[in-house]
């Protein structure tokens, strides 16, 4: 069964037809500035996201990109090197089966921010935690 999920106010809405992975809390600059916190993100395999409506991408690195609602402002995905595509957790319509695997770029976390869930922790990017294949749901 697929997956789903939208922006805030509905214009863009979004099917996943493969697995899910875990979420990776990212304390990166970008992510951090981007969102205002953390983002909290699973991702899937790039081709098996069907995105429908029109998302506004914003080429936040030369390897990167981050693709948000251009109606309501809400951040969806990080579109970066690899098969797969971030999907931000929150706008998924059903997150119950989700759990979370880790951190990274911690070493760029905001002061006031305690990690304290005895995940695993990465003072920079993870492939472990970020491109393997763990499926979730």
């Amino acid at each position: 069964m697929a997956k789903t999920g939208s922006c805030l106010c509905g214009a863009v809405k979004y099917e996943v037809s493969a697995p899910l992975r875990p979420v990776v809390y990212c304390h990166c600059y970008q992510c951090r500035k981007s969102s205002g916190h953390i983002v909290a993100a699973s991702s899937a395999l790039r081709d098996a996201v069907r995105i429908i409506g029109e998302v506004q991408w914003y080429r936040s690195s030369e390897s990167a990109r981050r693709g948000f609602c251009p109606t309501c402002g809400s951040q969806l995905f990080w579109d970066g090197p690899g098969k797969n595509l971030s999907i931000h957790a929150g706008t998924l319509d059903d997150t119950s089966e989700l759990t979370a695997m880790g951190h990274i770029f911690v070493a760029d976390k905001a002061g006031y921010m305690d990690i304290c869930d005895g995940l695993p922790q990465a003072d920079q990017d993870d492939e472990t935690l970020t491109t393997m294949v763990r499926p979730q749901i």
